[in-house]
Order: C-alpha cells, then sequence, then structure tokens
C-alpha cells in the first residue's frame, strides 16, 4: 500500500521538471502546517510587525530554488525539508530584527539542532491562551498568564518541543520523532507524558477543568 509520500512524488517530480503549477500545489498542501511552525516559534515582540505568510512565503521561493536538488537526492520527507527551510527563514527574521537584542540573553534566539527557534514558554503560553474563547477565558488576567509560562518554563525543553511539534504544529509521531532524532516510541511516550503535565499545569491554573 503506498504511502503519502510515495503518492507525492509525482507531483515533486513535475515540480522539479519546471512545472510551476504542480510547485504551488505541493506548497499549498502544506501551507497551513507551515504556518502554525510560524505562529508558534515567532519571538512575542516580532508579533504585529512580522507576518507569518511572509515568512512561509520566502520559504516557499527559496524551496522553488532548491527543489531539483532535493529531488535528485530526497534525504527527508518533503514536508520535513520544507519545514526546515521554514526554519532557517524564522531564523533570518529573528537574527534580523532582533540584531541588536540577541546578545541579551533573555532573548537570545535559542535554535533546536541549528533548524529553527525552539518552542518557549512564552510562545506556548501565547498559543494556549489564544485558543480560550469564553468571556471569562478570554479576561484572564496578566498574572494567570504569566502563571502559565513560569509552570511551562519548569517543563523539559524536549517536553516543550514536541508539544509544539504534536499538538501545536499538527506533525504526526514519526515527523515529530525524527525531528527530534529520537525512536517513534520514545516520541509517543513523551507527547503523552507532556500532556499529561500540561493538563496537570492548566488545571493546577484553573484554566480548564
Amino acid at each position: 500500500m503506498p504511502n503519502a509520500e510515495d503518492e507525492l512524488q509525482p507531483l515533486i517530480d513535475r515540480a522539479a521538471g519546471g512545472e510551476d503549477s504542480a510547485m504551488s500545489e505541493l506548497f499549498e498542501r502544506h501551507r497551513s502546517r507551515l504556518k502554525k511552525m510560524v505562529r508558534v516559534r515567532l519571538n512575542q515582540q516580532l508579533r504585529g510587525r512580522v507576518d507569518e505568510s511572509d515568512v512561509v512565503q520566502d520559504a516557499y521561493l527559496e524551496a522553488a530554488k532548491r527543489l531539483k536538488e532535493y529531488a535528485s537526492n530526497p534525504r527527508a520527507p518533503f514536508f520535513l525539508w520544507l519545514r526546515k527551510i521554514t526554519g532557517q527563514r524564522l531564523v533570518d527574521v529573528h537574527r534580523r530584527h532582533l540584531d541588536a537584542q540577541v546578545r541579551d540573553a533573555r532573548l537570545e534566539v535559542t535554535l533546536h539542532r541549528g533548524r529553527a527557534p525552539m518552542a518557549t514558554s512564552v510562545s506556548l503560553a501565547a498559543a494556549l491562551m489564544g485558543g480560550l474563547t469564553s468571556p471569562t477565558q478570554a479576561a484572564m488576567k496578566a498574572e494567570v498568564r504569566l502563571a502559565l509560562q513560569g509552570a511551562l518554563s519548569n517543563m523539559d525543553s524536549l517536553d516543550r518541543e514536541i508539544l509544539s511539534l504534536r499538538h501545536f504544529e499538527s506533525l504526526t509521531n514519526a515527523e515529530a520523532a525524527r525531528e527530534l532524532d529520537i525512536e517513534p516510541s520514545a516520541a509517543s511516550k513523551r507527547y503523552l507524558r507532556a500532556l499529561q503535565r500540561l493538563k496537570v499545569i492548566l488545571e493546577d491554573l484553573g484554566i480548564v477543568k
């Protein structure tokens, strides 16, 4: 039974051969997931100054230039290759806009295996708070957000990463395992453990019951 990557290969070959419509279709299939990645990893100070769609578009242009090289020697699934390019563009954005501040340890752009800015307690707290929609939830005080950030900061950085990859970026377990360079079984166990830890944090803060 062919897997998703096998089914994607004819489209990759057509795009690598110069068919613009094929490249556009390839990219459109993954645009939503890439925007999720940028949204959860973009430094909070840059929100309102940097459009996540612009970061993703820059990645598209770079990927289009490098697609023939990828097609001739695909060392990773297409989406993860595209995600890596997007991560590199996001790193460039952080360095360009925070250049004068990156020497400050509080604002340092920390990379996960050199690929992309890591998921931080600040970005994950913002993503979690952004998903709350009821009037009571929307009116949460600033100290609750700070408490959530503090609790998330006490989590292992790898747990924050897998929460970002699986929960916020919608990667499969196999994709997350590859990104973290661990076995799929280990990724699954770590994700379940991180979810349980997150549930306890949210319950303790009264964010969920």
